[in-house]
């Protein structure tokens, strides 16, 4: 997508319906670090968390809010379930629990999220501005931020550097 805040981006959508839709963009890390977002919010980390993990950029909506993409999905007080496997959760129990060491088994956390009015991503899917893949957790999760993309392009079998920006008409 040529638009700056979208471009080589990789954004799993979380929920799509009649409304619209909301995703978290999943590899685009920010200088702000997991343990500098905890202090921030005067949330003591557990000893044993050493996690200089990076906060994402999760969408330009927003930005003042934290979301948790984890895996499983779990009991937290603000929890949407994307699927049995992965929520997203607004509260700040989330992070607490994370910060104790006693959160969800893999999170990823983003500043911000992706949203679209109704009918608006369907017009974008339309226009082809999106490429579409099946989500993997794996990528998503067991990933280093800067691999999440080129991943996701294999799984759809083509390399970044093969996409171009201009179309042409027959």
């Amino acid at each position: 997508m040529a638009d700056s805040v979208f471009s080589k981006t990789l954004t799993y959508v979380c929920e799509h319906n009649e409304q619209g839709a909301l995703g978290i963009v999943i590899n685009r890390p920010t200088d702000l670090t997991l343990i500098n977002l905890f202090k921030q919010l005067g949330i003591p980390p557990a000893d044993s968390l050493a996690d200089a993990a990076p906060v994402l950029f999760g969408g330009p909506v927003q930005l003042d809010c934290g979301f948790v993409l984890h895996q499983p999905v779990g009991k937290w007080q603000s929890t949407l379930a994307v699927n049995g496997e992965v929520g997203l959760t607004t509260s700040l129990d989330i992070l607490k629990a994370i910060a104790n060491a006693e959160g969800p088994d893999q999170v990823l956390i983003a500043m911000g999220y992706a949203g679209w009015a109704a009918g608006q991503i369907e017009h974008e899917l339309a226009q082809n501005a999106w490429l579409t893949v099946p989500a993997s957790t794996n990528v998503i999760f067991d990933m280093p931020t800067e691999e999440r993309l080129p991943a996701a392009m294999q799984l759809l079998g083509i390399q970044d550097a093969n996409l171009s920006n201009e179309v042409g008409h027959a």
